[in-house]
């Protein structure tokens, strides 16, 4: 299953962002080149194979917590808390139809904010020149896969209103589409 997301051409991205920046010298000129770090853009890869949905949410901390620095202030812990819970628990933000009977069978969040303070304060030294980006992959379960029409990011956008578009891509049994979507356009077909 994981080959079907990894096949995706955006798990690359990451990979040329990092050269890409150790090519350009100017600040303004790097940020632009970085297609996998756009503020107010995140990335969705969505794969359905047999009962197995999978799904990876990338996207700057920018977008989701409104800053992307280590965590010091109680407000901004409280921040990255409240954007944690709700990441945490998914099955609002994608939409998922009742009567596919999805359960979530794994979660996984991975940032650098995330991490402990000994590693936020290492990372921004060593890596002074990247943003911090936030990862989140879920696994479901479904019981009734044809009953899963597709995604609906809206709750996503409204939870996240720093999040503009998002890039998302799904394979299924009916093909493979990408589409950008918005909040007032948040839905992709399976």
């Amino acid at each position: 299953m994981r080959h079907l997301l990894l096949a995706l051409p955006f798990a690359l991205l990451p990979v040329i962002a990092h050269a890409a920046e150790h090519h350009h010298h100017d600040h303004h000129d790097e940020h632009a080149s970085l297609g996998s770090h756009e503020h107010g853009v995140a990335q969705l890869d969505a794969a359905l194979e047999g009962t197995v949905l999978e799904i990876e949410l990338r996207s700057p901390a920018i977008n989701l917590l409104g800053f992307e620095h280590a965590a010091n202030s109680a407000e901004d812990k409280r921040k990255l808390a409240d954007a944690r819970a709700q990441l945490e628990q998914p099955d609002r933000l994608f939409g998922l139809s009742a009567e596919a009977g999805c359960r979530l069978d794994e979660a996984r969040l991975e940032s650098p904010l995330f991490a402990g303070k000994g590693h936020e304060h290492e990372h921004e030294q060593h890596d002074a020149g990247t943003h911090s980006d936030v990862h989140a992959h879920y696994r479901y379960d479904c019981s009734a896969p044809d009953a899963l029409t597709g995604l609906d990011l809206q709750a996503l956008f409204e939870a996240f209103p720093g999040t503009e578009k998002i890039q998302a891509q799904v394979i299924a049994p009916n093909g493979q589409q990408g589409k950008l979507l918005r909040a007032k356009q948040a839905q992709i077909t399976f």
